[in-house]
């Protein structure tokens, strides 16, 4: 999954985008359902990009097949250090389909709940607009 690693690394939003299946499902460590669609993925990605500080990637392990990645990552969110990794599931296009993510410790954990609570409002908007975007482009 090096490609996304890169994206990530390289702060560049459209390429995460890109490498998101339109059916991506995405489960948060901190949320009790999860958020299918493209747009609300890339959404969460970007305010993940606001809110989190010293992020770095520090280990990644993937299947022999080449579809599931695991990616061990840490980072800084309101002084509050946290350990994490994002498994990824591919298509056979190669696309993410499902993303997962998991963090420690717990108060690191209810920390990044707190920062991501506060960008809810811009996240839905962003969300939406992009699914508007999306039919308009479609219709």
């Amino acid at each position: 999954m090096h490609s996304f690693r890169t994206a990530v690394e390289n702060r560049d939003e459209a390429a995460i985008e890109a490498l998101l299946a339109e059916d991506v499902v995405f489960t948060s460590p901190i949320a009790f359902k999860p958020y299918p669609g493209k747009a609300i993925t890339a959404a969460i990605l970007r305010a993940v990009m606001r809110v989190f500080e010293d992020f770095t990637y520090v280990r990644e392990i993937a299947d022999p097949g080449g579809r599931d990645h695991a990616l061990v990552f840490t980072a800084t969110v309101d002084g509050k250090r946290i350990q994490g990794c994002d498994f990824l599931h591919l298509d056979e296009d190669g696309l993410i389909d499902d993303f997962t993510v998991m963090v420690r410790p717990l108060s690191a954990a209810q920390a990044l709940a707190a920062a991501m609570g506060a960008q809810f409002d811009r996240i839905a908007l962003e969300a939406s607009e992009a699914s508007e975007a999306s039919e308009a482009a479609g219709a």
